[in-house]
């Protein structure tokens, strides 16, 4: 159980991770992770890789914190890349290059700014509400399953 785990964990965090340098920059690319940096996306992404990593270490705590440290390390250095990758062709289905500019300019106003500034802390703590509302639902699910059937 413990090893289909941490092969579950490790192929989710390789299909949301980039390997730096795997395909060739375009303007679009270039652009795309223009607004990711500025967006706060990619600081989210990186608080992500904390909460999956703190939730596996509960959950396979005789797993050394060597092993925990070392994949945060190696998460967070090459997922971005990797990332950006996958999103490349969805963010190209959806906004032009100019669309994407325009966003940045947002981000780089000081609204913009304060809002990319947060966004980690507002994913955390919209994270956090979403587990408490998924087992607030789960329960009412399970109490209706209950008193219908029993």
């Amino acid at each position: 159980m413990k090893k289909f785990l941490i092969i579950a964990f490790l192929s989710l965090a390789g299909s949301t991770c980039f390997a730096q340098g795997t395909s060739t920059t375009t303007p679009y690319k270039t652009e795309l992770q223009k607004l990711l940096t500025l967006s706060g996306s990619e600081a989210s992404f990186k608080v992500a890789i904390d909460q999956m990593i703190g939730t596996l270490k509960q959950q396979q705590s005789d797993i050394p914190a060597e092993f925990w440290t070392e994949m945060e390390t190696e998460l967070k250095k090459t997922s971005m890349s990797e990332l950006l990758d996958l999103l490349l062709p969805i963010y190209q289905k959806h906004l032009s290059i100019d669309d994407l500019k325009q966003i940045s300019a947002f981000y780089e106003s000081p609204a913009g700014k304060k809002f990319a500034e947060k966004t980690p802390l507002i994913l955390s703590g919209s994270m956090e509400a979403g587990r408490e509302w998924g087992m607030k639902v789960g329960q009412r699910v399970v109490d209706k399953i209950k008193e219908k059937y029993n």
